[in-house]
């Protein structure tokens, strides 16, 4: 079993996160070791819930997770990533297509990609602020920016009218 890749450890502040907020930091920790290992969705799934989510390993608090949010989005991610990847490619800077980045950076963009593309129960900027949020959880520099514009590029294309951009006309 390898361990995925973990955020610091919880702040008093923070000792009772939202299970949503538990469940997407599991789906990019579970994504993150499924393409270091290549552990399929299944094994995924029965690992993290049984051994990560909501446990304390080294130290490390893991939060407690909505399961059926969690699963929802590790199979969706998983199973859409021939949708999800070329819209993150086209919101990505040129050059920098998502095979380029970094194995915990390609997760959260992939897990947020699903939710704006497919789980329209989830406003948009709320999923994006909670991406944003993980990738603060990871990465103390440029990251978390880039993951909230990478995120609303796409939001902006698929649920434009969340944003205030009026839907295109229908042709004839």
């Amino acid at each position: 079993m390898t361990e995925p890749a973990a955020p610091p450890a919880q702040t008093p502040a923070s000792s009772k996160p939202n299970t949503r907020t538990g469940a997407r930091l599991a789906v990019v920790q579970a994504l993150y070791e499924m393409e270091i290992s290549d552990k399929g969705v299944i094994d995924a799934l029965a690992e993290f819930e049984a051994f990560w989510i909501g446990q304390e390993i080294d130290g490390v608090a893991h939060p407690p997770a909505e399961i059926a949010f969690f699963r929802d989005v590790l199979r969706g991610a998983v199973e859409e990533q021939r949708a999800i990847d070329p819209k993150l490619d086209a919101a990505l800077a040129k050059g920098w297509p998502l095979r380029r980045l970094e194995v915990v950076l390609r997760a959260i963009l992939r897990a947020g990609a699903y939710e704006l593309m497919f789980r329209r129960d989830v406003p948009a900027r709320a999923a994006i602020s909670q991406y944003v949020d993980v990738a603060h959880s990871f990465y103390g520099g440029d990251e978390p920016g880039m993951v909230n514009a990478v995120l609303d590029r796409v939001g902006r294309e698929v649920r434009s009218t969340e944003f205030g951009i009026p839907a295109a006309p229908k042709k004839a």
